[in-house]
Formats: C-alpha cells, structure tokens, sequence
C-alpha cells in the first residue's frame, strides 16, 4: 500500500486551482504524479535538492559490513518518485529552502518509508519490488526484516541531528506506521465499519509519512508555524487522494495507465475502496447483486470469475461512488493550502490535486 504513490503512472490532462481545465506541461521525473513547476527558479530548487537527497541516501546507508550495505542500497538504487522528499521539498519553498537542515529531514523520510516497504514485502511474501527481485526473495525474510530496522535506526540517527522535535515527529509518525499496519493485518473488529477501517488503515500506513514530510519541509525551511500545519494536514490527505487513486485505477486502467496487470487486488482478494463500497451496497439490480456474490468468495483466483468481477465494477455504482470520494479528497487537500501564500509553491502543491483527480475520471 504504502508504495502506491511511489509507481503511479498516467496521462497529465491538467487543471487550474480553480476548475477549468486545460493541458499543462509537468516537470519530466515527475510526469507519473503530474507535478506542475511553473516557475524556473522552484523547480531548479527542488530539483537540485533532490539530487543531493539521492547522493545523501546512498552515503546514509553504508555500513561496515558489505552485505548491509549492498541490502540497504538495494531499494535505494531501485530508484522511485522520492514522494516524500518532493514534499519536503516543495514544503520547504515556503521558508528557506537552502536551509542546511532540510536535505537531512529529507532523508529521514526517504529512509523511514524505505524500511517500511522491507519490511511490507516480508509480509506480503512479495517476490518483486520496482521491477527487481525483492530483498526478501533474494536474502530471505530475516535478513529483509533485520535491514528495515537498521533503516529506521539510520533515520532516527540523522533526526537527532536534526533536533529533539524531530525525533519526537518520527517516532510517533513510525508509531503511526505500525499501528496501520496491525489494523490491517488484524481486520476490522465486529461491529467496525470495514470502509471506515480501510480508510484508518491509509490513514496511518500511508498518510501519516507524507504529513510528516511536507511538515518536516516547513519547519526545517522555517516556514511560520502556520503554514507547517497546513502543510501537514494537505500531505495527509494527498496522501489518502493517491492510494484510494490507485485502488480505482488497478479496476479501471490499462496496464500501461497503472503500471501493473488490472484486477491485481481483486485477484489477491486485497478489499479495495470500490470493492468496499460494492459488498456494502444494498442495491438491488441484478448486476450490483451478481458482484455481491462474486466478490464474498474472495480471492478471484479463476480467470472467468475475475473477468466477470472485473467488468461489472468497471461499471457499478460502487466505482462511481469511489470516484466521488477521491475527488472529495483531492478537494479537500486543496482546502488545507488556504492558509499558504498565493505563488508558484502552492501551485504546484494545487497540481497534485488537480492530477490525483483527473488520473481516476
């Protein structure tokens, strides 16, 4: 889940802050998350901390043994949007983005949601990560497990450098990580809501880390308090808009869209918003009942039955409802930027809504 933001891929069709809509150029590695730069000297900020954040990566993770170091370098030089440090970056711009301390608090966010996906692909049993054999398949799940935990041990070391405040961000948005993750390992509880638990579930897991970058890129850019809070609360809710993105996109894309073969969840029995919202519809026609039925079974294992599943989400009332609450997501992290100056920033920071809207109509 975490990493859903990370492999997105899709069409930039564009928008304006205020509605109207029109095609707009993005800045080249950031095309997938149709990232709108329209000012020279930002994105020549951004994307030159951004260079120095992978150079900073690569030097955080070595070790003196050789086989912790090529372990942790493996995702590292996997490469990847670095969604988490374009949020500190971005959120930088409303302070000093030159400030020494914002290229470490950078690379703590990198660092922390790398470990995460180490340790997520143990549980997943995944075989693959960012088109390479995953660290698990390739040293086993001990030695996966033992290398996200010395990338969180790395992480908090260069967040004492960083300040008390800082350790104490991280260690409660890491906090925040684990307790999504044992929600969805455990499920909902009886009587739980299991759309409002999915949704706690991204919350936490997914959420939490992106709030915590475009917070870390206010303060350690010294934006007023202000503006940081409304940096964190838009990187929260982002972050909820780009995974509940992707959960329509794996039912309604093509593979070159999403980036990965459509139904993927469905056929690992993975309930997904628009699959939520479907076995909680009490619609009576015959297709809305069909899918009902299809989908208590769970993993769509049979090729027929996941083709059948397939097209009647494809064009079920329970996918337009799911569009409608990305869309209420993307809008609602536009409104937490009211507090932030008018300028090329806050665009920018309004183009990501714009796409993580346009990417699922």
């Amino acid at each position: 889940m975490v990493e859903s933001v990370e492999t997105a891929a899709g069409q930039r069709t564009g928008a304006t802050g205020s509605g109207s809509r029109r095609s707009r150029p993005s800045v080249g590695q950031f095309d997938s998350l149709g990232l709108y730069l329209a000012d020279s000297r930002i994105e020549a900020s951004v994307l030159g901390l951004l260079e120095t954040v992978e150079t900073e990566l690569r030097s955080s993770v070595a070790s003196a043994d050789p086989l912790v170091t090529e372990a942790a370098r493996h995702l590292v030089e996997a490469g990847g949007k670095r969604f988490r440090p374009l949020l500190v970056a971005l959120g930088a711009q409303f302070g000093d983005p030159t400030g020494a301390q914002v290229v470490p608090a950078a690379v703590v966010m990198e660092l922390t949601h790398l470990a995460t996906l180490y340790h997520d692909d143990v549980m997943d049993e995944a075989a693959v990560r960012r088109g390479a054999p995953s660290a698990n398949s390739r040293w086993t799940n001990s030695v996966a497990i033992l290398v996200g935990d010395y990338l969180f041990a790395r992480a908090a070391d260069i967040a004492a450098d960083l300040g008390t405040e800082a350790v104490r961000l991280q260690a409660r948005t890491f906090a925040r990580l684990v307790h999504g993750q044992i929600a969805e390992t455990v499920g909902p509880r009886a009587g739980d809501d299991p759309v409002q638990h999915y949704l706690h579930v991204i919350a936490e897991k997914t959420g939490s880390l992106i709030a915590t970058s475009a917070r870390f890129g206010g303060m350690f850019g010294g934006a007023p308090a202000a503006h940081t809070e409304a940096l964190a609360g838009y990187g929260e809710t982002i972050g909820l808009a780009f995974q509940l993105s992707d959960d329509l996109l794996d039912i309604s894309s093509e593979s070159v869209q999403s980036g990965k073969t459509p139904g993927t969840d469905l056929r690992e029995g993975v309930p997904t918003l628009p699959v939520l919202y479907a076995l909680a519809s009490d619609d009576a026609d015959a297709a809305s009942v069909r899918l009902r039925e299809i989908l208590a079974t769970g993993p769509l294992t049979d090729d027929e039955l996941h083709a059948e599943a397939l097209g009647l989400l494809r064009e079920s009332p329970a996918l337009k409802r799911a569009r409608e609450t990305v869309r209420s997501y993307a809008e609602d992290a536009r409104e937490q930027l009211a507090p932030l100056p008018e300028g090329p920033a806050r665009r920018a920071l309004e183009s990501l809504c714009d796409f993580v809207a346009d990417r699922t109509s």
